[in-house]
């Protein structure tokens, strides 16, 4: 199964973020067999040159794994501009910020399938192996591309019912740093209010059969997560694994030279 059927049936999956620009972050990424990668087009300097070279080196993990991880992408916006390019570039779905009503979420489902179905334009990318998987992609990227709506605005939570059930839409996305800021919890994640409004999310998805993903940091964090009922955890941003490795390394070093006056 590739990690997209993986998710809509809702088997517990486990993701990697990535927001720096070296390709060779996702490619260890996919190499450490997380089921999914996925890269941050909106709050980071990722171009859509540096996407496709990160889709690139997703796939070329492949062959190093059992798994089969998915290369998804964070989006800057909704717009189906950006979304046929980013989906030329040959990864597995797009994921899509603010969708503040089913309306939003209508369009970023029409901008990711071909007509009739939807809007997306044809075009020669590395999505259709540059044409030569004319005809084949066509017939099946309607139903191989995954779209998920990111949850994270007032609007958009009072509205999640209505856009879970969407048609097309795969699953929502809980940003808890930015879904409390706009209930105006800003970091109390593990606060009760935010924990209802978390556990709304879940039911609005799971009331029409659909994953409901998140983003944690700490293994606590990530063990609350999956208890809470996500399907799909992202466990953790390269730029943390950064910092956190890098201080147990020099805190390691400062020990050592302490221990050894």
């Amino acid at each position: 199964m590739t990690f997209v059927s993986k998710l809509r049936a809702r088997e517990p999956l486990v993701g990697t973020w990535v927001a720096l620009s070296d390709p060779a972050i996702a490619e260890i990424s996919a190499q450490l067999a997380f089921d999914a990668v996925m890269i941050d087009a909106e709050h980071s300097t990722n171009s859509i040159e540096t996407v496709t070279e990160m889709a690139r080196a997703v796939d070329a993990a492949d062959a190093d794994t059992d798994t089969d991880p998915g290369a998804i992408v964070r989006l800057s916006e909704n717009d189906p501009t950006e979304i046929k390019r980013t989906l030329d570039a040959g990864v597995d779905g797009v994921m899509a910020p603010m969708i503040d009503s089913p309306e939003d979420a209508r369009a970023l489902v029409e901008a990711t399938r071909y007509p009739p179905e939807g809007v997306r334009g044809v075009g020669y990318g590395r999505g259709t192996e540059y044409g030569e998987a004319f005809p084949e992609h066509l017939e099946r990227a309607n139903d191989e591309t995954l779209a998920l709506a990111q949850i994270e605005t007032e609007s958009g939570f009072e509205n999640v019912e209505e856009i879970a059930a969407v048609d097309g839409l795969d699953g929502l996305f809980v940003g808890p740093a930015d879904l409390s800021a706009a209930l105006d919890l800003f970091g109390e994640t593990d606060g009760d209010e935010f924990l209802e409004a978390v556990d709304r999310v879940l039911e609005a998805g799971h009331a029409v059969d659909k994953p409901v993903a998140t983003l944690a940091f700490e293994e606590d964090e990530i063990e609350r997560w999956v208890d809470r009922g996500f399907d799909f955890v992202l466990a953790g941003v390269d730029i943390d694994y950064l910092q956190r490795g890098g201080r147990r390394a020099k805190a390691a070093f400062e020990d050592a030279v302490g221990q050894s006056e």
